[in-house]
């Protein structure tokens, strides 16, 4: 489960890697149970907007979807990607089991180390908590509104 800005950006990129079998938008990390987009969208619900990918692991491996992860938004920006700003467009790891959690931590520090970012990474690496799909409308965004808001884009 990864958080890094509006959910529409991300699932319209990770959703389509090769190795995903599926993805939804959602919202995770926070205080409440059963978050709208309306409550996580005022930032007092603590949750993050996030995207759970499901991949298979002989096609894609961890380590390489959080590669992507990690070139897709800006993670030197605390509780903000471009125009969206708030806690709920933090940029975080929920990982799932101590590998996923090793794995995170090893990413991270040689996305660190490689100096891409002139800032530091600020990405939080937490435990997963529940995980609540958004509503219909927020699913495939941007397949069903092309054209539609999106930060995320592939840097180098």
């Amino acid at each position: 489960i990864l958080a890094g800005g509006c959910f529409w950006g991300m699932e319209e990129i990770l959703g389509k890697l090769p190795g995903v079998i599926s993805s939804r938008v959602g919202y995770t990390g926070g205080k409440v149970e059963g978050p709208t987009y309306k409550l996580v969208s005022s930032g007092t619900s603590g949750h993050a907007e996030a995207l759970e990918v499901v991949f298979d692991p002989a096609k894609l491996s961890y380590a390489e979807l959080l590669g992507v992860f990690f070139r897709m938004h800006d993670p030197t920006t605390l509780n903000r990607q471009q125009n969206d700003r708030g806690t709920q467009y933090r940029s975080a790891i929920f990982y799932l089991n101590d590998e996923q959690k090793k794995v995170a931590l090893e990413v991270k520090d040689s996305v660190e180390r490689s100096k891409k970012w002139r800032d530091p990474i600020v990405t939080t690496i937490e435990p997963a908590t529940e995980f609540y799909e958004a509503e219909d409308y927020h699913q495939d965004y941007l397949e069903k509104n092309p054209g539609g808001y999106s930060c995320h884009f592939l840097r180098d």
